[in-house]
């Protein structure tokens, strides 16, 4: 039920037959005369980490410089972005990218690389469910895991499988969800097995089962945000759609079979749609903390529709040959390009004052360098967004000594989210130049 008086509280939702509907930001969550930040409507910082695997092609191959297709031209706030990374001209002035990061505590293997990437440390607590413990507890959601795809490949003797990412301690490492209807589930659906079962069998639609209490509160509302909650209603009936969310199945069982429903067999919409999914997520407020492995490490992953058949493993192991590098750095292009989709959505969402990328601070890269030599150094790094506030130097290019541990980056993000822990794994300090 939702409760209307003089304004609308942040946490408001529409529920109704198990159905839960978040709401995006809206004018009417600002009560008349008062200031923006003495109200729950008040922004509140976002943080993301996608994951790419096998590297990017850098100068470490034997084009050196001149074959780097991923390192930005010049330094400081005089650079201009590369091959891989030139679909983030739109937001440039939101990037910082970072050069000669190491992190040898992946140790150039598959199935290390994820679960050491936002730790550099194997089997520790990783920074977003650090940054979680600071502003997950006010959201449905304290964090979001997801993957693209499944890979059970393991490490020999430690457990750590190819798509795992996130670990909330030693001991328990998160798995990432890669069956869009699930998700989908989790997000605006019902919150008992029972429910979801009976949700299944009896609507073709979450949204249509509370549509009548949605007219309701849009009549409650001014010109403005009737047209920006239409706008929110479409984008999840749109995603609705394409996941086929209320299928004749029961999803109330959490067992994932090898190629469940709810997981698409084109690769490029499959990537598409977890993007939508996460976009929703921050906008709706239902999570401020999400990890996404874009594509599983040693991932024989197929990339057709940008005229790639090769699986990706094999051919990140280029060997320096030209024609293979090509195909790699195609691949590479496709991920960043999906990468800054996402980023847009992100840049013309409205959220407070601002947008949700002037609200939140997104980290992309890799754990891998040169995927021919499964090396560790140099890491593709970028982060983008404005941090709340907080990313006040970003727009640059920033050209570290080499082997600089990526450590000191991630001590560096969680200083942004007011965590002012003094050391991570390796790290040998904050950057001073964010």
């Amino acid at each position: 039920m939702f409760i209307f008086k003089k304004h609308i509280s942040r946490r408001t939702v529409i529920k109704g037959a198990g159905v839960t509907l978040a709401l995006p930001f809206l004018e009417a969550m600002v009560p008349a005369a008062t200031a923006l930040a003495q109200t729950a409507a008040n922004p509140k910082i976002r943080a993301g980490f996608f994951y790419i695997p096998h590297g990017a092609v850098q100068h470490d191959t034997k084009f050196g410089v001149e074959g780097d297709l991923w390192t930005p031209k010049g330094k400081g706030a005089d650079f201009k972005l590369n091959k891989i990374t030139a679909s983030l001209e739109p937001f440039k002035k939101y990037v910082t990218s970072f050069g000669n990061l190491e992190n040898n505590n992946g140790s150039g293997v598959h199935t290390r690389n994820p679960g050491t990437w936002l730790n550099c440390a194997q089997n520790t607590t990783t920074i977003d469910q650090i940054i979680a413990r600071k502003v997950g507890q006010e959201t449905a959601m304290p964090t979001l895991e997801l993957a693209s795809e499944t890979n059970n490949q393991q490490a020999a003797g430690s457990g750590t499988a190819t798509t795992l990412l996130s670990f909330r301690d030693a001991n328990t490492a998160l798995p990432a969800e890669y069956n869009t209807k699930k998700i989908f589930n989790e997000l605006f659906g019902a919150t008992t097995p029972k429910e979801r079962v009976l949700n299944a069998r009896e609507s073709d639609s979450l949204l249509d089962m509370i549509l009548e209490r949605t007219k309701a509160f849009q009549a409650k509302l001014g010109p403005a945000d009737r047209a920006r909650m239409e706008e929110y209603l479409e984008s999840v009936r749109e995603i609705e759609r394409r996941t086929g969310i209320i299928a004749a199945t029961d999803i109330s069982s959490m067992k994932i079979p090898e190629r469940p429903v709810g997981v698409n067999d084109k690769f490029d919409e499959q990537v598409d749609l977890m993007f939508d999914l996460l976009a929703i997520a921050y906008q709706a407020d239902i999570t401020r903390v999400a990890t996404y492995l874009m594509v599983a490490e040693g991932t024989n992953q197929t990339y057709n529709h940008v005229g790639v058949a090769d699986s990706f493993h094999p051919i990140s192991h280029h060997a320096n040959e030209p024609e293979r590098i090509a195909k790699v750095s195609k691949i590479q292009t496709w991920h960043m390009e999906r990468f800054a989709n996402f980023l847009q959505k992100m840049a013309s969402t409205k959220d407070g004052d601002g947008t949700l990328l002037d609200h939140s601070v997104f980290m992309y890269g890799s754990n891998m360098g040169n995927s021919d030599k499964h090396s560790n150094w140099p890491i593709p790094t970028v982060i983008v967004g404005g941090g709340n506030g907080k990313m006040k130097r970003r727009g640059q290019h920033i050209e570290f000594a080499q082997r600089t541990p990526l450590a000191n980056v991630l001590l560096t993000v969680l200083h942004k989210f007011g965590i002012e822990q003094e050391k991570i794994s390796d790290s040998t300090g904050i950057i001073s130049e964010l």
